[in-house]
């Protein structure tokens, strides 16, 4: 067994620089009443308040920095940091675990790499304090500090192994609860030596973490409501492309936070056709998800019954926008596709054209000026017909695409033609490569996956 190392109070190490507690005594002048000594009541007490006010400013500076948080892994990760500053750690991760099942469960580490986390996971999870505090063990109901693991008898063997690999040698946990949602998760930091932190450590923590835990239950229910949002819109969403012969198609959709009203559609027509159509319907959240649904199921069962005649299926589905949803517009394009004589017939409402992307040339597809559907006591605009030639490739999108860039107008369609332009030669028989490029280029840096208020539908149908 190893001899016990000596127990060390770890320090403090807070973000907010903290204040003398004494200043020296300036020099007497005349009149002016004697300072006290240092040990003197006044003083001490004098010391202490500034001990309050230090530990005060670093709690409302530290809580402001996690209340400035909206997303749940730059929750979590300052979460970590906050603790660590507090408690006096350099390493530690959270476990985001919470108790009703629902999840999102994850796993963040602060100084720790993914493969750091890895060796931690395959420590039995009972012999973790994580472990203990997550499944409700004995003893784990509140904080649990261990001073000197490696000098621990009962130390899980390759709890010794992965500590003596990652180099820590102590660890103090707490749980996070809330109170509606009861356990969140825990979180864990890790000492470099043996060490723990000291009282007025473990009480300033304590604090932080208790408000920590209902911002963070309350990011979960966000998190959850915009994976259901995402859900349901993808559920209303085609589950796969059907396959036509003569034409190759690929579609991407990002849907923003709160759920959005903007979908696709690739349908199978008699005669050997194709129906395309995109649109989007005003609004955001469940109640647009659900229009957009009705608006989608009405559109497929015009177009088998009047697809040839795109005006024609558009007609039909702005009388049924204003007789059930009165209160809402929308925008749509449907196109009826011959792949055998890559003839395209499409009509528009208030949507954008589309774009043509082929080897001699990359160009807006001119369509008539039309309102939006809902917005006139009768809609009604001309049709469009061209022809595409072989290897071409038609972009169908919403205007999202265009609204994520947040540049005007004139500039978005600028940049989705020049992106369009730049798809290289190699790529341009593959419509999933195509549709990838255009949106890498349009929406740089990640801002396809950004949080965003806009959805984004790219439909492309290659035609051979």
């Amino acid at each position: 067994m190893n001899a016990p190392h000596p127990s060390k109070v770890a320090g403090i190490d807070s973000t907010v620089p903290s204040p003398a507690h004494t200043v020296a005594p300036a020099p007497a002048t005349p009149g002016t009443p004697p300072v006290p000594p240092p040990n003197a009541p006044g003083a001490l007490l004098q010391d202490r308040l500034a001990g309050w006010v230090s530990d005060l400013t670093t709690l409302h500076e530290l809580t402001e920095r996690l209340a400035r948080t909206d997303v749940l892994s730059e929750a979590l990760t300052e979460v970590l940091r906050a603790g660590a500053a507090l408690v006096g750690a350099r390493r530690g991760l959270v476990v985001l675990e919470p108790g009703d099942g629902l999840g999102p469960d994850t796993t963040i580490g602060l100084g720790l790499a993914r493969a750091d986390l890895g060796h931690i996971e395959t420590v039995p999870r009972s012999a973790m304090s994580y472990g203990r505090i997550l499944d409700g063990l004995p003893g784990a109901d509140g904080e649990i500090a261990q001073p000197d693991l490696l000098a621990e008898d009962g130390l899980d063997p390759r709890h010794r192994e992965v500590a003596a690999r990652l180099g820590y040698a102590a660890c103090y946990a707490l749980p996070l609860t809330a109170e509606h949602m009861g356990r969140v998760g825990a979180a864990v930091w890790l000492y470099d030596e043996p060490a723990e932190p000291a009282e007025r450590q473990r009480h300033l923590v304590g604090l932080y973490t208790r408000y920590a835990s209902e911002h963070l239950a309350r990011l979960v229910e966000v998190e959850r409501t915009r994976a259901c949002m995402a859900t349901m819109a993808e559920e209303l969403l085609p589950s796969r492309l059907p396959r036509v012969a003569g034409v190759q198609l690929a579609a991407r959709h990002r849907t923003g936070p709160r759920g959005g009203g903007d979908w696709y559609d690739a349908l199978p027509l008699p005669d050997a056709a194709l129906g395309l159509a995109v649109g989007s319907v005003t609004g955001s959240g469940p109640s647009a998800v659900a229009a957009m649904g009705r608006l989608r199921a009405s559109l497929r069962a015009y177009a088998v019954m009047e697809g040839e005649d795109p005006v024609a299926v558009l007609s039909d589905l702005e009388l049924l926008l204003r007789l059930t949803e009165p209160a809402r517009s929308a925008t749509a394009l449907f196109a009826y596709c011959e792949p055998a004589l890559r003839k395209i017939t499409l009509a528009g409402a208030g949507h954008c054209p589309p774009l043509l992307v082929g080897e001699r040339r990359t160009e807006f597809v001119e369509t008539s000026v039309s309102a939006p559907l809902g917005m006139l006591a009768c809609w009604e605009a001309p049709s469009v017909e061209f022809q595409t030639e072989p290897g071409e490739t038609v972009l169908l999108y919403t205007d999202g695409l265009l609204h994520r860039t947040g540049d005007p107008t004139d500039r978005a369609f600028a940049r989705l033609h020049a992106a369009a332009a730049g798809v290289p030669r190699a790529l341009r028989n593959d419509p999933d490569a195509i549709a990838d490029h255009v949106l890498r280029t349009v929406l740089p840096d990640g801002l396809d996956a950004a949080e965003s208020e806009e959805d984004v539908v790219l439909l492309a149908a290659r035609f051979e």
